[in-house]
């Protein structure tokens, strides 16, 4: 790799001639990133790598003693783009450490793929299939896995996949993963993840705005994102029992697609009016959650680029997390932090489904009248759905999901950001 740049970290501030506090220096074919001990240390990799990847440097190798696990990787998040992805050799690390850096690698590089592919690209069967493909690849005679599309999801009684996904000539579709390392097929489910995979949302009849819409490839974030968070914690030894439900489908406008005013009928007999088309996230994971809780899942997470109202609470750089169970939300906070990522409660109470009442049906999907919550309102759809959504159920908004444009952090387009958490959480 001759050709590659190489990349140091120090903890001594760089000669002036580089400016004022300068983040980087460069010497021949080497460049040095300066730390300030007052400052975040993995922020600084992170901005530094940003930099060094807009100049277009084609390759780089970490070199020196400083580096350390977590600031190898906070370097590789910042150096990807989408155009040429990260080529990254870690440097002096053992194989132990270079396997994990690998693994997190597979995982997120897969996500940030499939993220910034184009909506031709990936329609609904396209994600599910290479999700599965995915996961095969990794967990061999371990995985099993069936879809349900089309038609077929009626009889099944996944009516929300279907509704959503009608107004496409590509029909909406779930895929039911089942990862079973214990070689018993009746072993209990421990865990559920159930992730939204709307690869284009144009809104529906409640359509978007062009400056709204042309980041939709991207609202299959919760689907990828799990689907990366389950690869990695089974690259790390993950021995426990997990069902996946991607719930996808395209939410297009023609004279097929969903209405203002239907009513929908799930199996588990709650009735919902569709008062926005642009609320289609939730009308699919309703699918998903019954299916995890008719699989008896000890634990159910979805995961999903749910609602503008995160995105506005917490940013582009937190995910949220809403729960009614307060252990499990922390856990996951807690799992975070473990991994040096960013996610932060929003609240979920009750009486949020008293916000989204309906004059025809038991639910409406969006929340009414001025102020009201619309994360806490789209989590408390979502319970509706949850056999027992007090305990063990968990919902994750994942506003970080996506990039619209690169900033001083991340490259424009998906991010990966969530998925060592998830990965994580399903470990610990």
């Amino acid at each position: 790799m001759s050709q590659s740049f190489s990349i140091s970290l120090s903890q001594q501030t760089a000669d002036e001639c580089w400016g004022k506090n300068a983040l980087l220096s460069f010497q021949g074919q080497q460049a040095t990133i300066h730390l300030d001990a007052s400052k975040d240390e993995l922020r600084q990799v992170q901005q530094a790598a940003r930099k060094l990847s807009g100049m277009g440097i084609p390759a780089v190798t970490l070199v020196g003693e400083i580096w350390q696990q977590t600031s190898r990787w906070a370097f590789y998040q910042g150096f990807y783009n989408a155009k040429t992805g990260a080529n990254v050799e870690w440097g002096d690390v053992t194989e132990a450490q270079a396997s994990e850096l690998d693994a997190q690698k597979l995982a997120v590089d897969w996500v940030r793929g499939a993220i910034n592919k184009t909506p031709e690209e990936l329609g609904p069967s396209q994600l599910a299939l290479q999700a599965a493909e995915l996961l095969s690849d990794i967990g061999k005679e371990h995985v099993s896995y069936r879809f349900i599309g089309g038609e077929e999801l009626l009889q099944h009684g996944f009516v929300g996949i279907h509704h959503v996904g009608r107004g496409s000539v590509r029909p909406g579709v779930m895929l039911q993963l089942d990862y079973n390392p214990t070689g018993n097929p009746e072993a209990e489910v421990d865990i559920a993840l159930v992730g939204k995979g709307i690869t284009f949302d144009s809104g529906g009849y409640s359509i978007k705005p062009s400056n709204g819409m042309a980041a939709m490839k991207s609202d299959m974030g919760g689907a990828a994102t799990l689907t990366g968070a389950l690869a990695l914690a089974m690259m790390r030894g993950l021995k426990k029992r997990v069902k996946l439900f991607l719930c996808c489908a395209e939410n297009l406008v023609s004279g097929h697609a969903f209405l203002l005013g239907d009513i929908i009928t799930y199996k588990n007999g709650v009735t919902v009016e569709v008062l926005n088309t642009d609320a289609e996230g939730r009308l699919v994971l309703a699918d998903g959650l019954i299916a995890a809780t008719e699989a008896k899942a000890k634990y159910i997470l979805d995961a999903a680029t749910l609602t503008g109202a995160a995105k506005v609470a917490v940013g582009r750089d937190y995910n949220s997390v809403l729960g009614m169970d307060d252990e499990l939300v922390h856990q996951l906070l807690s799992c975070a932090k473990s991994e040096q990522e960013q996610a932060w409660p929003l609240p979920l109470a009750p009486w949020h489904s008293e916000q989204i009442s309906s004059n025809f049906a038991d639910i409406a999907n969006i929340g009414s009248g001025e102020g009201t919550a619309g994360a806490s309102t789209a989590a408390a759809f979502l319970a509706k759905f949850v056999e027992q959504p007090e305990q063990n159920w968990v919902h994750m908004d994942l506003s970080g999901a996506y990039q619209p444009s690169g900033n001083d952090l991340w490259a424009a387009g998906g991010k990966g950001h969530g998925v060592k958490t998830i990965a994580h959480w399903l470990l610990s």
